[in-house]
């Protein structure tokens, strides 16, 4: 008997996925089909298909699944802790010093090595 409302679900799923792909595809198709419209009522008309979609899919068991991941996930988070202000500032100068550094060793080793190449080949007098 549960074998049978599992599969009973599972099929009411698919169901669901299927609709929400052809609502995708419709809002898409809608897109471009009535590209003759303003662009702000194709956007919207795609927004609002999208969103019935969302709404298909989040009725579906996959859809609450990833429901539940995507609150998890915000939860984790807010446990995070976060650097300070002073702390990414202090990085930020840190990582920009060494670029500038390394900018100007490179370039410095560049000028050289051009130097070297051109007094070993006799261009340079």
């Amino acid at each position: 008997m549960a074998e049978k409302a599992a599969s009973g679900g599972s099929a009411l799923d698919t169901v669901k996925l299927v609709i929400t792909l052809l609502l995708l595809a419709v809002g898409v198709g809608g897109f471009y089909y009535f590209a003759h419209e303003m662009l702000v009522v194709r956007v919207m008309g795609l927004l609002v298909v999208g969103g019935i979609a969302v709404g298909v899919f989040l009725t579906s068991a996959r859809g609450r699944e990833v429901w539940g991941f995507l609150q998890g996930s915000r939860t984790e988070v807010r446990k995070m802790v976060w650097p300070s202000r002073a702390e990414t500032t202090q990085v930020t100068l840190v990582v920009v010093g060494m670029v500038l550094v390394m900018g100007v060793f490179l370039w410095l080793l560049d000028t050289l090595l051009g130097w070297v190449v051109k007094h070993l080949m006799g261009y340079g007098s």
